[in-house]
């Protein structure tokens, strides 16, 4: 297991290697993370959409989502949320700011495809079909409660959400085998599934897969449109999960690990295998 402080230095390296992808890695890596947490948004919905009962739904869905996250950290790919742990890199001085802002950017747009692309192939391909329609109900459902909160409300389930997602990044960083890496990363995404918090590339799928299933089956959701969608939701969201991910769980481990640890160096036995896991989260 690595300790606390060989993790920060290595998020370190890897902030590093991760401003100097090209563009179109950044994009088409993102597009896979978007993928994974797609589908990890229709697993979950599929394994609770006929259970009556509301808190055990939840909770099945929480148990279900985390595979979206364990396809992140293992097959390879870019996931906004948590490249929002750049920062530790830009406060280490080994990354700018703009580098940092240019990865988000390019990130975010690959996860946003790739999520919206999950989206309709499942509409499409005509899976709300499922207990005689009852799963397009509730893809329906779950995406207009996203967009009927208020503005505040979703930034603050941003935040919450993105501290759990980036403590089970750094969580899983500890572990120097894949099996301890997906125990680690299960615990926290299940809770913030279970909480009900809001993770913008989630919300992506959500939103998008509700839109298209409310058109394609003849639904009616109100309120639920691409504008509130991208106001009421993605918009707060998204700064929430910075705030959460860079904001709190970033700046605060920096403080705490690096910020007065005098002589920075990455440890001589690093495992190499955290540094070339830089695209895997």
């Amino acid at each position: 297991m690595h300790s606390p402080l060989e993790i920060a230095t290595n998020f370190v390296e890897i902030g590093i290697h991760k401003v100097r992808l090209s563009a179109w890695k950044m994009i088409v890596l993102g597009m896979f993370a978007g993928m994974f947490i797609g589908f990890a948004g229709i697993a979950s919905t599929t394994a609770s959409a006929t259970v009556t009962n509301p808190a055990v739904a939840r909770l099945l869905s929480a148990c279900v989502f985390p595979a979206g996250l364990a396809m992140v950290l293992v097959a390879g790919s870019e996931l906004f949320t948590g490249n929002n742990l750049i920062i530790i890199s830009v406060l280490q001085k080994q990354v700018t700011i703009l580098k940092m802002l240019k990865n988000w950017l390019f990130v975010f747009l690959g996860n946003f495809l790739g999520a919206a692309f999950v989206a309709v192939m499942v509409v499409y391909g005509h899976l709300p079909d499922l207990y005689d329609g009852m799963l397009a109900q509730k893809m329906v459902v779950a995406a207009n409660a996203r967009v009927t909160q208020g503005f505040m409300d979703a930034m603050i389930r941003g935040i919450l959400c993105n501290i759990l997602v980036c403590i089970a990044v750094w969580a899983a960083f500890a572990a120097k085998k894949v099996s301890g890496k997906l125990l680690m990363s299960f615990w926290p995404v299940m809770l913030f599934v279970l909480c009900g918090f809001e993770h913008s590339i989630a919300d992506i799928y959500f939103c998008i897969a509700g839109l298209f299933t409310s058109a394609e089956y003849g639904i009616v959701a109100e309120g639920l449109t691409f504008g509130s969608f991208l106001t009421n939701n993605l918009l707060p969201v998204t700064l929430g999960n910075i705030i959460g991910g860079a904001g709190i769980v970033g700046v605060g481990y920096w403080m705490v690990y690096l910020a007065h640890t005098p002589g920075y160096a990455m440890p001589i036995e690093a495992e190499q295998e955290e540094i070339d896991m830089a695209e895997e989260y």
